[in-house]
């Protein structure tokens, strides 16, 4: 469970950080980190963690959401709708299984956005799967506090029923160098002369979606760059 970052981006009112505080502490998750939250701290961000002063107090802060979870191999994040481009998609008992079984090694985001409009598409994009809580669809209102406790209700859960299974001996890639790899890989294709510019975004999602898939460790990341670098560099002595 030490190894379980719980990430909030933007918050706006300072007592739901309380709140999340204290559902944290009641399924054992102790790593807070605050994405520019509007209001923090606050006396009701104190008064709503009803005890989880040393949550509060020992929270990061920082200015992006790629700095927050740069050192996490697998981040999930929280989403109340489907979206345009479709994203693998797990319910929290699937989220908790997946996430216990990566927390052993590695460290794990679970992302949460902000109260109004949760994650920008861009956000998600960081993800390498989303977790959406199924609920009333004529009335699928959770605030930011209930949806942190559902989701660590099935970590905690997860946690008491495992059995441990041995796991593979492999440094996998963190959420900084896959974006590294991404943006490497966008302007070797580019480069190349592949990248259509009209439609390059599309192009983009849905090769993140086929890495995010493939998992790779540190090992492949440097051969995957590796080629593209080749590959640029073939490029450019054929202009010469």
């Amino acid at each position: 469970m030490e190894n379980i970052r719980i990430v909030l981006v933007e918050t706006s009112h300072g007592g739901n950080i309380g709140a999340v505080a204290r559902a944290m502490k009641n399924m054992c998750l102790d790593d807070l980190a605050l994405v520019s939250p509007r209001q923090f701290p606050t006396e009701e961000c104190m008064a709503r963690a009803s005890g989880a002063d040393d949550i509060l107090q020992e929270a990061s802060i920082y200015q992006s959401l790629d700095e927050a979870i740069a050192d996490c191999a697998l981040v999930v994040g929280a989403s109340a709708r489907l979206r345009s481009v479709s994203w693998p998609q797990l319910d929290p008992r699937e989220c908790a299984e997946l996430v216990m079984q990566r927390a052993a090694s590695d460290k794990v985001a679970l992302v949460f956005g902000r109260e109004r409009t949760g994650l920008t598409n861009a956000e998600l994009e960081r993800c390498n799967y989303l977790v959406n809580i199924p609920a009333n669809p004529d009335y699928s209102s959770l605030n930011l506090g209930m949806a942190v406790q559902v989701v660590s209700y099935e970590l905690m859960m997860q946690s008491q029923r495992e059995r441990q299974a041995p796991t593979e001996n492999r440094e996998l890639a963190k959420a900084g160098d896959m974006q590294g790899l991404f943006s490497h890989l966008e302007q070797a294709l580019q480069d190349i002369g592949f990248l259509d510019p009209r439609k390059s975004d599309k192009l983009m999602r849905r090769l993140k979606r086929l890495f995010y898939r493939a998992e790779p460790d540190m090992d492949e990341i440097k051969i995957l760059r590796g080629i593209l670098s080749a590959a640029q560099g073939r490029k450019s002595a054929r202009r010469e």
